[in-house]
């Protein structure tokens, strides 16, 4: 995963507190189907009994495939988009929910232009986060963003959602 596995450490640091659940895609770069996969991944988590909201988190192609799940899911609470491409992502508006955007701004695979149209084009609540020295695997700002989920999570996690909403 991006920023040195950061999806790991994430789970592990936040068991506590939070259930974590990675998707692997089973036909990555068909973006229907990893949208479908991650729809999938909500109503299992729906179905074990997850109360409260859920957020979705995607890295790059991931980051798109994010948002829309999170437009077409009334059980997703707030979506994360990392290094995120603009394929797929006219509708961010409808999202209607928190977004959070981070790119870095030495990404040399999708350009921090990318991050910085979806924020111009999203609803609030939204928060854009560049990271000057980070490439597209935000590597070089692991600590900071694992940070920022740590934090983001929670707050996002505790809120209803908004069912019958979308």
């Amino acid at each position: 995963g991006p920023a040195n596995d950061i999806y790991g450490r994430l789970a592990d640091r936040m068991r506590p507190h939070l259930s974590g659940l990675r998707v692997h895609y089973r036909k990555p770069g068909e973006f229907q189907e990893c949208v479908l996969d991650a729809l999938a991944a909500v109503s299992f988590l729906r179905g074990i009994g997850a109360s409260g909201g859920i957020a979705l988190v995607g890295h790059s192609f991931g980051g798109a495939v994010v948002i829309k799940a999170g437009e077409l899911s009334p059980a997703v609470a707030g979506v994360a988009a990392l290094s995120p491409q603009l394929y797929c992502t006219r509708t961010v508006e409808h999202l209607g929910k928190p977004l959070l955007l981070v790119h870095g701004m030495r990404d040399g695979i999708l350009d921090y232009a990318a991050s910085e149209d979806i924020h111009a084009r999203a609803a609030e609540p939204k928060r854009l986060v560049l990271y000057a020295n980070a490439d597209h695997t935000l590597a070089q700002s692991a600590d900071d963003l694992e940070e920022l989920l740590a934090g983001w999570l929670p707050e996002i996690v505790s809120r209803t959602p908004a069912v019958g909403r979308n």
